[in-house]
């Protein structure tokens, strides 16, 4: 949390404060996994979330903005993480096909007649087409050999 700078100018002041046992254990054993310097730190950001907790109630922003925030940084790494596997999952499709293309004399017609029989037996089984489809696809056997 970055101090503004009304929060640098005002100075701290030390009070009194009861409280259980193991609410300050708590607060102990969370304050320097929230990067906090102190206790004392921790327990005033804690005071300020709950305040802002309290007026979303006046003001409905206050939550949905954390929680579309999150949300949204959740989806990018998601994206992100999915990207990386398609990219991947492409790269060695390239090289399948590739090393299939090297060893096989296709022509186009061929080719192009085959990718319009592959496009409607991915739609019948709705995208889930594994080796094993192909190769009881190409030797013509039945499904429930």
């Amino acid at each position: 949390m970055q101090d503004t700078e009304a929060e640098k100018k005002e100075i701290k002041r030390r009070f009194q404060l009861w409280i259980r046992p193991s609410t300050l254990e708590l607060a102990d054993t969370l304050y320097e996994k929230d990067n906090c310097d102190s206790r004392s730190e921790f327990i005033e950001k804690a005071i300020l979330f709950y305040a802002g907790y309290l007026s979303a109630e006046d003001n409905k922003t206050y939550l949905p903005n954390i929680v579309t925030s999150t949300l949204k940084s959740i989806v990018a790494e998601s994206d992100h993480r999915q990207n990386r596997m398609i990219f991947k999952l492409a790269v060695e499709l390239a090289v399948m096909m590739n090393v299939v293309a090297a060893n096989n004399n296709i022509d186009p017609v061929s080719l192009e007649r085959l990718r319009g029989e592959c496009v409607k037996e991915v739609k019948r089984l709705n995208g889930s087409f594994a080796f094993d489809d192909a190769v009881s696809w190409q030797k013509g056997w039945e499904e429930d050999e």
